[in-house]
């Protein structure tokens, strides 16, 4: 009965492109262990160089040094047995620095409330030292000091308006220089002119050659009996090597 059955079970064949062996193929190299280590199997072989001075070698280091129980008491362990015998706190330091920071603290501490109350102060509008302080500011103040005329609109054809136009056409400086204007542009040449007759008489005031003669053009002759020069020639004869 079954001797049929058997025989067609070595006979089945399944196209490899169908849907099912594809999904069984992909499982299969999802779970592949082989498949999953083949590359970091491959950067083995390889090799790695590591210096000992690389950063993150340095920092595993580090690292274990801020985690390692040992390091972390080395300082305490160092510091045990070294303030045995202080006679007072005083000479303790840190145990006057504890009491220095303490008096800080509590000093902070008082002070709090004040510091915190402080914005908060309610001063009347009309007492005393207010009332000074506004009216010192009214006599200091430049705007109540200066009080402005009032605009006054006149008439154009009014005698004072006219008269105060014709006086400030005689003040005006363009209608002072207006009859100069005939003159712009007209060439000029400065011999002659202040200026240049000034620098002429200071540069001979400052002039060395006509101020004073070189002794080299005076006409002089030694004469050799003075005193002077008879005791130069006994000096020179007494310092003489000869």
């Amino acid at each position: 009965y079954t001797e049929a059955w058997d025989a067609d079970k070595t006979s089945v064949h399944v196209m490899p492109d169908t849907p099912s062996i594809l999904l069984a193929k992909a499982n299969a190299a999802n779970v592949s262990h082989k498949l999953y280590v083949e590359a970091w199997e491959e950067a083995k072989k390889k090799g790695y160089d590591m210096r000992a001075d690389a950063i993150p070698i340095r920092s595993a280091k580090a690292s274990r040094d801020i985690a390692s129980d040992y390091k972390y008491k080395e300082a305490h362990e160092k510091q045990k047995g070294h303030y045995i015998g202080c006679r007072t706190a005083q000479e303790d330091p840190k145990l006057s620095w504890a009491a220095r920071a303490m008096l800080l603290q509590n000093d902070r501490i008082y002070r709090k409330g004040y510091h915190d109350s402080k914005a908060q102060v309610h001063i009347p509008v009309d007492a005393m030292s207010v009332q000074a302080a506004k009216e010192c500011q009214t006599l200091v103040s430049d705007i109540d000091y200066r009080q402005y005329f009032h605009q006054w609109t006149c008439l154009p054809d009014q005698n004072d308006v006219i008269h105060a136009r014709k006086a400030y056409d005689l003040q005006s400086d363009n209608v002072y220089k207006s009859d100069l204007e005939w003159l712009r542009g007209i060439g000029w040449l400065t011999e002659g002119s202040v200026d240049v007759v000034k620098a002429k008489k200071a540069q001979e005031l400052l002039n060395e050659r006509l101020y004073r003669t070189r002794p080299d053009e005076l006409k002089f002759t030694s004469i050799t009996d003075t005193p002077d020069v008879v005791q130069a020639k006994i000096n020179a004869l007494q310092i003489s090597d000869v």
